[in-house]
This record gives C-alpha cells, sequence and structure tokens, in this order.
C-alpha cells in the first residue's frame, strides 16, 4: 500500500485548464448518453402508450424526443462561457448555472439536480430488484405452469444490487468509466431489441393489433385523467439526460469543439432511442391491448421463451449497473469537491492509498470516497425498499426532472449567453416553448402523486 495526496494524482499531459487530457470521442459521447436515456424508462413505454391510446401514444413519444434535442442543443452551448467554443469551461450543469444565471439560482438547480440524481438511483435499485425476481419467477413458471402463484419478494435483490454498485461505486470519475457505459449501451441495445422482438411475434401470433384509439379504459372519468398525467411523466423520466449532459461533454477531447460533437451525439443518440422507444412502447401494446403490463418484460405479457425473457432482465440488469454509476458519479464528483475545498488540510479527505492486487492495475482508494459513497448507495437502496413502486416513481422522477432541468434553464441559459433581449422573435418561441412544458410537468407532477398515493393506500 502506498500513500500519496490528491495533488499528485493529476501529472501527466494535461488539457488548457490543466486538468488530465480528455480523451472522449463521439461514439463515448453516444454511448454515454445512451446509456443515460435507455434505462428503466423504456420498460414502462408500452403501458404509457396503452394509456394515451394511438394517436396520443406515438405523438407523445415523438413530442418528447424533439424537446430532448431542443434542451440538449441549447444546453451544449453552455459548456463554455462567454463563448461556446472559446470560454472558460463549466465543469457541471451548476457551475453552467452560476456563470449565467447568478448564485440563487444556482443553489435552486443543485437542489433539483442532486434530488433527480438521487432519485434516479432509486429507480434503478427498484427497477434491476424487479428484474431479478422476474427471472426467478419465469423459471418458476416454466416448470410449474402459467397459474402457479410463484410469488416473490424483492428485498433481497435489493440489497444484492446495493452490494455491487458499493464495489462499483469506488471508480473514481466519469472519465475511468467509459468501458462501463460501453457494455451498458449494449445491454440496452439487447433487451430493448428482444422486447421489440417479443412484441412483435405476440402482434403475429394473435393475427391482429389491438388497443384502441382512446387507450385503456379506467372505472372513471378521473382515474383515466389520472393514468393519462402519469403516462406523460414515465415518458418524461425515459428520454431527458440534461441533468448529465455537462458531464458528459466534459469527458470529450478538443477539437473539434465539444459542443458540437456533443450536439451531433445527441441528434445520434436521440434517433436511436426514439426508434426503440416507438418500437417497444407500439409492439408491446398492439401486442397486448388493455393488458399492456406496466413493465414490458417483468410484467409477464411474455411467458416464453423463458430463456430469452431471463436473458432480457440479465441484461437490463448489468445495464442498469453502469445507469447508476452514470447518474451517481455527478453526485460523488459534487460533494468530495466541496469537502476537499472546506477541509484541504485533512488526510482522511486528501490522502489516497494505492492498493495493487495481484493480475489487477493499481486501484487508488479514499477514506472519504469509500465512506460517503457506501453511505450513498446504502441510503438509495433504502428508500427503494420503502417505496417499490415502479411506474409510479418513474412518473414522478420525470415530473420533477423534466421542466426545471430539461428546458427552464438551458432556455434561461441559452437567452442570457446569446444575449437575445425581450421579445424578440427568438425570444418568444423559447419562452412560450418554456410555458408549454411547465404546464405538461405540473400535470404529470399531479397524476405520479396521486399514482403514489393510491398504491400507498392499496
Amino acid at each position: 500500500m502506498a500513500v500519496q495526496h490528491s495533488f499528485e494524482l493529476a501529472k501527466g499531459p494535461c488539457d488548457d485548464d490543466g486538468r488530465p487530457m480528455r480523451t472522449g470521442t463521439l461514439w463515448s459521447c453516444i454511448a454515454h448518453i445512451i446509456t443515460a436515456v435507455i434505462g428503466a424508462g423504456v420498460l414502462s413505454l408500452a403501458w404509457s402508450t396503452a394509456q394515451l391510446g394511438w394517436i396520443a401514444g406515438p405523438i407523445s413519444l415523438f413530442c418528447f424526443a424533439v424537446v430532448t434535442y431542443v434542451s440538449a442543443f441549447l444546453l451544449s452551448d453552455c459548456y463554455r462561457s462567454p463563448h461556446p467554443v472559446t470560454g472558460t469551461r463549466n465543469y457541471c450543469y451548476m457551475d453552467a448555472v452560476r456563470v449565467n444565471l447568478g448564485g440563487k439560482r444556482q443553489w435552486f438547480c443543485g437542489l433539483l439536480q442532486y434530488v433527480n440524481l438521487y432519485g434516479t438511483g432509486t429507480a434503478y435499485v427498484i427497477t434491476t430488484a424487479t428484474c431479478m425476481r422476474a427471472i426467478q419467477r419465469s423459471n418458476c413458471y416454466h416448470k410449474e405452469g402459467h397459474n402457479a402463484s410463484c410469488a416473490y419478494g424483492d428485498t433481497f435483490y435489493m440489497l444484492l444490487f446495493g452490494v455491487i454498485q458499493i464495489v462499483m461505486s469506488q471508480i473514481p470519475d466519469f472519465h475511468n468509466m467509459e468501458w462501463l457505459s460501453i457494455v451498458a449501451a449494449i445491454m440496452s441495445f439487447s433487451y430493448a431489441s428482444i422486447g421489440l422482438g417479443l412484441g412483435f411475434a405476440k402482434v403475429v401470433e394473435n393475427g391482429m393489433i389491438k388497443g384502441s384509439i382512446e387507450g385503456i379504459s379506467a372505472s372513471n372519468t378521473a382515474d383515466k385523467i389520472w393514468l393519462v398525467f402519469q403516462a406523460l411523466g414515465d415518458i418524461a423520466f425515459a428520454y431527458p439526460y440534461s441533468l448529465i449532459l455537462l458531464e458528459i461533454q466534459d469527458t470529450l477531447k478538443a477539437p473539434p469543439p465539444e459542443n458540437k460533437t456533443m450536439k451531433k451525439a445527441s441528434m445520434s443518440a436521440i434517433l436511436i432511442t426514439t426508434f426503440f422507444y416507438l418500437c417497444c412502447g407500439c409492439f408491446g401494446y398492439a401486442a397486448f391491448g388493455d393488458d399492456t403490463p406496466g413493465n414490458l418484460l417483468t410484467g409477464f405479457g411474455f411467458f416464453e421463451p423463458y430463456w430469452l425473457i431471463d436473458f432480457a432482465n440479465a441484461c437490463i440488469i448489468l445495464h442498469l449497473v453502469g445507469g447508476y454509476q452514470v447518474y451517481s458519479q455527478p453526485v460523488f464528483a459534487f460533494v468530495e469537491r466541496w469537502v476537499t475545498r472546506k477541509f484541504p488540510n485533512s488526510g482522511f479527505v486528501n490522502k489516497f492509498y494505492t492498493l495493487k492486487l495481484p493480475l489487477l492495475p493499481a486501484f487508488q482508494m479514499n477514506l472519504l470516497r469509500i465512506c460517503f459513497r457506501t453511505t450513498y448507495v446504502i441510503s438509495t437502496t433504502g428508500i427503494a425498499m420503502i417505496f417499490p413502486y415502479f411506474n409510479q416513481v418513474l412518473g414522478l422522477l420525470g415530473a420533477l426532472n423534466f421542466w426545471p432541468l430539461a428546458i427552464y434553464f438551458p432556455v434561461e441559459m441559452y437567452l442570457v449567453q446569446k444575449k437575445i433581449g425581450a421579445w424578440t422573435r427568438t425570444w418568444i418561441i423559447l419562452r412560450t416553448f418554456s410555458l408549454v412544458c411547465l404546464l405538461v410537468s405540473i400535470l404529470t407532477l399531479v397524476g405520479s402523486v396521486e399514482g403514489i398515493i393510491s398504491a400507498k393506500v392499496s
């Protein structure tokens, strides 16, 4: 074991800001985005389409894709200030808000951002446990028949995922995660393709396309409205990645300018994910109609081939191992930077220990990193065990994230950075765009909160 201080770890080639040379490319950026976007949300899209119906469902999926690209386009120009190519780097979302909008809105942004990152980690714990349980149930149904009870809890699986994440959380930062994002992106394509293929096969087997224009009927109008709002929240959760966009952009090498690479990567990644989202949502609804499950691969609309369903759920699990880290690393980096500045002379905070194990590369350990990240993972696991409601939690997170982080701050920062005057055509378009998205976000928030209350009561 060797001991060295944190400032000694930055030796080697440096970038224009004195930090280690960035090596990210267009392809690694696309991998990071796909890892962040195609996650737990894709599994709820068939259910969301079923609530909205054959017209509103696909249109909503397409509209959220457009909104997500506009958000990414605006935000990518805020990585450097005041000029998007030659300005000073903003390493994270909060840095960009502070530079462009001031300290008060930076605090509000930080609160929302880290609540959403924390909530997404919690949602991934829920989803992973559901997939682990689905594998066990799938094997049980195959052996005992489709009418067997095959009831299993998910507490053990949540704890198991938590243990795995305690280990994975010791990855230092985003710059050391390219391999994990590539693996996770491959897993995303795998299970999304399986869900798409099973849905298509089910439609062929049925010999008809199920579903209706108005979607699944409810017992009364109020319940239908709540479910529609919750479905919009699930779609809103499935798309935006704005809260980690600048962290991803900070991994890119230049030239070409980082904002140009990010815009290209965003366009490619959103086109790919929208194709999968439309196919999974539409084929899932076409296959099951009013019986569409809340989670396409764990709701057991499909029973056979059981081994393929097991493989798909295993892919989801592997993807969410990486996805959890993509959403947690910004929190880790923020807290550790703050503590380092607060206690610059603390050995607990600043000393790194080099651990060399046989057949493995040297590994840097830090006591603050071990303690804080372990506590963080334990807390997300605990919250997931208290509120294990898949669709409702996704809808709530989508509503909280959608307008403020994906729309409001990118629009406001873009207006400031480009010095766009009030009541000009661009100003009116962007402000109208923001207002419409605010109304959607409020409706989805109300519907998702009502869904969680109803689920908790029942």
